[in-house]
C-alpha cells in the first residue's frame, strides 16, 4: 500500500521519505506491531443519494498491452459508483483479499493481517440498482496513482456518487501492484520494475493512460455499452480527476479527448506538454505545499508550464499539512491502522476537504452551480491556500 507511493515523476522520493522509515521499523502508534487489524473504514458521503457500484471488465483488442506486449489486447478493470433507488442488501467489498495481501506485502507491512483492507467497510450496494432519467447523470473519470489500485480513490467516488455523478474508477494493468480479474487471474506491477523512469517515461504512462480512458468513455458512450445503467449517462457532461501519476494523465486526457469538459489534478507531477494554443478546458489544481508551492522546484515547475497553457477557469490550490497520501483513502485508512504518513493534517480531514473540492468543482463546470467555496480563500477552511504562480504567492 505505502512503498510505491512516490509516484511523481519528480521529486518522488522526498514525499514520503519519513513514512518509508516509519514502515520499515515496523512501527504502529504506541505500541509494537499488533496482531490483529482494527477494523478499516471509509468515510460516508454526504450525498443525499444512496450509493449503488459494479465492476466492469473491458477489452481494447484494437491495441497490444503497452507493458506487457505479447498480450495482444489491453485489459482494463473499471469500478462504476452511481446514484441508487434505495441501499441494496450487501455492501461491496473493498478490494479482495489477494489484492490487499500484495498491497500490503508490497509496502513491506508485515504487522497486519494480509486481508485487512478487504474487509475494509465501504458505503455502496453491489445489487442496487441505478437512479436517474436517460442522459441526465455527469459522468466523472478517475485514475489513481502509478503502483496503485482504483479502490483508493473510493470514496472520492462515493462522494460524488451520493451527488447525483457517475463515477468511473480505471485499473490501468499492469500499473499496480494488484489487479483481479473475474476469471481469477491477479496481474501485478510490472512498471514498477522498470528502473529507468525518466521524464519521457513518464510522459508515455501519462498518453497510455490517455488511451485507456478514451476506450473506457468509448464503451460507456457507445451503442452497446456494457452496462445497463450507461443509458443514464450525459454524454456532453463528462470530466476526470486523478490522483498523482492519475492526475497527470487527466491533463494528457483533457488534450487528447475533447469528451472531457475538465479536470483535476491531484498531488500529480506532470510531463505532458499541452499545444501552444492550450486549452479553455476548466482545470483544478491541488496538492500539498511541500511539492507544489509556486516557484520551488521541478515538481511545480510541471504545474507552471500547464498552467500557462490554461486559458480558461483555473485554480491552484495547496491544502497545508497534507502528504501524498492526504488525497485518497490511504491517508484515513493509515490513521486507522496507526500507520503515520508524514501529515500533519488528519487522514479524514483531508480527505473531507479534497471531496469537498472536488465535488464543488465539477457542481460548477459540469452542472453550472455556483460553487463559492472556489472563488477565494474561505476563514472556516484555513487549511487551503489559493496560488498565484505568476508572482509565486499563495493565500
Amino acid at each position: 500500500m505505502i512503498k510505491h507511493l512516490r509516484t511523481n515523476p519528480v521529486g518522488r522520493t522526498a514525499a514520503v521519505a519519513g513514512l518509508a522509515a516509519v514502515l520499515a521499523a515496523g512501527l504502529v502508534h504506541g505500541s509494537p506491531a499488533a496482531a490483529s487489524a482494527p477494523a478499516t473504514y471509509l468515510p460516508a458521503p454526504t450525498g443525499s443519494r444512496p450509493v449503488g457500484t459494479t465492476s466492469l471488465y473491458l477489452k481494447d483488442t484494437s491495441r497490444p498491452d503497452p507493458w506487457v506486449p505479447s498480450v495482444k489486447a489491453r485489459e482494463l478493470m473499471v469500478s462504476l459508483w452511481y446514484p441508487a433507488r434505495s441501499p441494496g442488501r450487501h455492501r461491496a467489498p473493498y478490494m479482495t483479499a489477494k489484492a490487499s495481501e500484495l498491497l500490503l506485502k508490497d509496502g513491506g507491512i508485515t504487522h497486519l493481517p494480509a486481508d485487512t483492507l478487504s474487509r475494509t467497510r465501504t458505503n455502496a450496494f453491489t445489487d442496487a440498482r441505478p437512479a436517474g432519467r436517460p442522459r441526465s447523470l455527469p459522468l466523472v473519470v478517475l485514475s489513481p496513482g502509478h503502483s496503485k489500485p482504483r479502490t483508493e480513490l473510493t470514496a472520492l467516488a462515493e462522494e460524488l456518487a451520493s451527488h447525483g455523478y457517475v463515477v468511473a474508477a480505471i485499473d490501468h494493468t499492469y500499473e499496480n501492484v494488484a489487479t483481479s480479474f473475474p476469471d481469477g487471474r491477479v496481474t501485478t506491477c510490472v512498471t514498477c520494475e522498470i528502473d529507468d523512469k525518466g521524464p519521457a517515461w513518464w510522459a508515455k504512462l501519462e498518453q497510455s493512460r490517455a488511451a485507456d480512458v478514451s476506450f473506457v468513455l468509448d464503451r460507456l458512450t457507445g451503442a452497446h455499452a456494457p452496462w445497463k445503467g450507461a443509458r443514464l449517462i450525459d454524454p456532453s457532461r463528462i470530466a476526470m480527476a486523478g490522483h498523482s501519476a492519475g492526475g497527470a494523465a487527466a491533463v494528457a486526457s483533457i488534450a487528447a479527448d475533447t469528451r472531457l469538459r475538465a479536470g483535476i489534478d491531484l498531488d500529480g507531477s506532470v510531463e505532458t506538454t499541452l499545444s501552444e494554443a492550450g486549452t479553455s478546458r476548466p482545470f483544478l489544481f491541488l496538492g500539498k505545499p511541500a511539492t507544489y508551492t509556486p516557484g520551488t522546484g521541478e515538481p511545480a515547475a510541471t504545474w507552471e508550464r500547464v498552467w500557462a497553457r490554461l486559458t480558461g477557469w483555473k485554480r491552484w490550490l495547496l491544502l497545508t499539512g497534507a502528504a501524498h497520501t492526504s488525497f485518497t483513502d490511504l491517508g484515513v485508512l493509515m490513521d486507522q491502522v496507526g500507520i503515520e504518513d508524514g501529515a500533519a493534517v488528519p487522514g479524514a480531514r483531508a480527505l473531507g476537504l479534497t471531496r469537498a473540492y472536488v465535488t464543488a468543482f465539477f457542481d460548477r463546470h459540469l452542472r453550472g452551480q455556483s460553487r463559492p467555496l472556489l472563488d477565494k480563500p474561505s476563514a472556516d477552511v484555513p487549511e487551503v491556500r489559493f496560488c498565484s504562480p505568476e508572482d509565486k504567492t499563495c493565500e
